[in-house]
């Protein structure tokens, strides 16, 4: 996997982050990894600063005061990869529901198969997922299909966290314009790669839910997606998305 980043925003995550990291380095000997380290009372970023010298010059991380939110973090990560000229970069899970033998498969998507942006998708073949009470796979589900309905996305998946990007995505979308922090900063960001223009391909992906650490999903990151999809479809209609011109 040339040239191509893995982010992976983390807090609270010192169960699974010296295990999630030397897995991604698994998969290619010339993949980085930056951590978004939003200042874990656990200790988190100590495990990361000791496992650096071990991938001198493939593994780093940045550090932030607080939790400030999912979007912020790949926010952050998108321009320091821009400035470090990555072609490809993914979007990553600490705690192992994104399985990292998917990370080849979501590159060759891109790098191979046309795609700008690969998502890992669940709900691609089905319903693929490992772990979750039925209340929380159907109300993941059915969110996938109420943006579909809302904004004509053509993603199954809408909500899916597991993503591959080309660089060319995060220099054409004016990232300083994205409105969302929680799990609707997921939707945003598929909608707008589609509006201006690009190819969205969908890989199945078996998820499998965290059995280390806490969940950071809540009410308020749902109803964030809930409403925030219908004033972003609003907002659309009355916006014009230069598409992308190779």
């Amino acid at each position: 996997m040339k040239k191509a980043l893995v982010v992976i925003p983390t807090y609270n995550e010192r169960e699974n982050i010296t295990r999630i990291v030397p897995a991604v380095f698994q998969q290619s000997e010339d993949v980085h990894v930056l951590i978004i380290e939003d200042g874990s009372p656990d200790g988190t970023a100590d495990l990361v600063r000791e496992m650096m010298p071990q991938f001198e010059g493939r593994l780093f991380m940045e550090e932030r005061k607080g939790k400030l939110g999912l979007g912020t973090a790949y926010l952050h990560a998108f321009q320091w990869a821009l400035a470090r000229h990555y072609d490809f970069v993914f979007e990553m899970d600490a705690d192992f529901s994104h399985d990292p033998k998917d990370l080849p498969r979501l590159y060759e998507a891109c790098a191979e198969g046309g795609a700008d942006l690969a998502v890992g998708s669940r709900y691609v073949t089905g319903v693929n997922v490992v772990n979750w009470p039925m209340g929380r796979v159907l109300m993941s589900y059915f969110a996938s299909k109420y943006v579909k309905t809302v904004t004509g996305l053509p993603v199954n998946d809408a909500t899916a966290g597991f993503k591959c990007y080309r660089r060319r995505v995060l220099e054409h979308i004016p990232l300083d314009k994205i409105r969302f922090v929680g799990y609707a900063f997921q939707i945003e960001m598929k909608f707008k790669t589609w509006k201006y223009g690009f190819k969205i391909h969908e890989v199945p992906v078996i998820f499998t839910d965290r059995t280390h650490g806490k969940s950071k999903m809540s009410s308020g990151i749902f109803k964030e997606a809930f409403f925030g999809v219908i004033s972003m479809k609003i907002n659309s209609i009355f916006k014009k998305y230069p598409r992308y011109e190779s």
